[in-house]
Order: C-alpha cells, then sequence, then structure tokens
C-alpha cells in the first residue's frame, strides 16, 4: 500500500508587497472547497501573516516545534498545528519574530516529513528573500509559485531568478500575474511581460478580484474565497484559482 504524501507548494516573490500570502489563503481556500485536507505552512519567519489573516490565536510556532525538536520534548505534530476550519489547518511563523532565526535549517526537512502523510496539500508561505529556509524549501516543493506585480523592479527580478532555474534545469515553477492590485499601474502588456522575463505566464489573477473591503475579511479571519457573495461576483477568479488548484495537484 502506497504511503500518502502532501503536494508540496511552496509561494514566493521576489520582491515584497505582491499578494502572496492572498494568494496562499485563496488557494487554500479553493482546496477545502475541493475537500482537499490542507496545511498552511508560514515559514514567512520574520513577518508571517497567515495567523494574523485567519485570526487564529497563536498558542504554537515554527519557532516552539523546532525547538521541542532539538531538545527532544517533540511527541506529535499535532501538538503544534491550528485549526482553521475542517480542511484548513496552520503552524504559524513564530509570534515572536526574535526567535526566527533561531530556527534551525536542518528542521525543515524533518517537519515536512512529519505533515506530508496527514495531508492532501501543504502550502507553504514564505519571504521574497532567498535565504538558506527558502532554498531548503524549494528543493523539497513540488511546485515553487511566484507571484508577481505588472513593475519594472518585478520584471528585472524574476527574470533574473527565472535565469537560475533554467540555468539549474529545474522547471517545477509556475508564474502568477496578479493583476488585483489596483495602487499599481498597468505598465506592460502581457505579452511584454512575458518578453522580459523570457518566460510564460501560468495564470493572471484578474483585476476584478481587487477588493476594497479586504481589511474586513483580516479583521474577521475570512478568507475571501470562501465567502459565497465573493465567490458569486468573481466567477472569472474563481475559475482561475480552481484551474490552478487541481493543474498544481497533477504536477
Amino acid at each position: 500500500m502506497a504511503i500518502k504524501k502532501a503536494k508540496i507548494i511552496t509561494i514566493t516573490s521576489v520582491k515584497g508587497g505582491t499578494g502572496k500570502t492572498t494568494t496562499a489563503l485563496n488557494l487554500a481556500g479553493t482546496y477545502s472547497l475541493l475537500n482537499k485536507k490542507t496545511l498552511i505552512l508560514d515559514f514567512d519567519l520574520y513577518s508571517g501573516g497567515i495567523a494574523l489573516s485567519l485570526d487564529i490565536d497563536i498558542r504554537t510556532d515554527l519557532y516552539k516545534l523546532a525547538y521541542d525538536m532539538s531538545v527532544n520534548d517533540y511527541k506529535n505534530i499535532d501538538d503544534y498545528v491550528l485549526s482553521y476550519n475542517e480542511y484548513i489547518d496552520i503552524i504559524p511563523a513564530p509570534k515572536d519574530p526574535r526567535y526566527a532565526s533561531k530556527i534551525e535549517t536542518k528542521y525543515i526537512g524533518i517537519i515536512l516529513k512529519k505533515v506530508e502523510p496527514k495531508y492532501d496539500v501543504v502550502i507553504i508561505d514564505t519571504s521574497h528573500f532567498l535565504d538558506a529556509s527558502n532554498l531548503i524549501l524549494f528543493d523539497r516543493s513540488d511546485t515553487i509559485m511566484y507571484v508577481m506585480n505588472n513593475s519594472p523592479l518585478d520584471l528585472k527580478n524574476l527574470k533574473s531568478m527565472l535565469a537560475i532555474h533554467k540555468d539549474m534545469e529545474k522547471d517545477n515553477y509556475v508564474v502568477v500575474l496578479n493583476e488585483s492590485n489596483l495602487k499599481l499601474n498597468e505598465m506592460f502588456t502581457n505579452y511584454d511581460i512575458k518578453s522580459i522575463i523570457k518566460n510564460d505566464i501560468n495564470y493572471v489573477i484578474p483585476a476584478t478580484f481587487y477588493n476594497k473591503n479586504i481589511n474586513r475579511f483580516v479583521l474577521k479571519g475570512k478568507i475571501m474565497l470562501l465567502d459565497k457573495n465573493v465567490r458569486f461576483f468573481n466567477k472569472k477568479t474563481v475559475k482561475v484559482f480552481n484551474k490552478m488548484a487541481l493543474d498544481l495537484l497533477e504536477r
């Protein structure tokens, strides 16, 4: 009998403010609607926002998990998992960012081995820094998702990062263009973007997904795509996230 192993999807960017955490949350929400047991690991260690966005009390976190492993006080991964709903669990980033640097990278692989058999999908939210933790996470991921905006800085940085992947003959990544951030004026067409980054855009989150009341969802701890009204008025976005979710399961 084959051992169950979750699909590991690491969501990152090449600069801050692209909407990667919002993308991670709504992808998890999409998987929950597909009845897929999903864990969100918040490896944005210094400024993780998953627990805050879901209004979950941080009684345990990644630092506590790694520390207990280091002192042989670890018993069961369930002791460190916080539940959001029937299908979505999280392990938050350190509640106190001063402890972020104390998480030894050697425990990342061990943590992933503990959670893989328990879930259908593990979504990892990361920082935009190419540090040791991210390199390990990238190496252990089935798919690396780069969330980008339509801005010159983003395009230039992403082009460099994708060139590294290609030099290493790694193709386990997808590019997501987030057009829902209306604070950024459109500067390039999608054709221009593909020409600049020398890569296809795999998915586009439409501008219509922009919601001026997003802070209300955060304050209430709600995932936007789990709201019936949001899904009704954003059918195009729902279609994009559904396709994304199903495609990533097949990769």
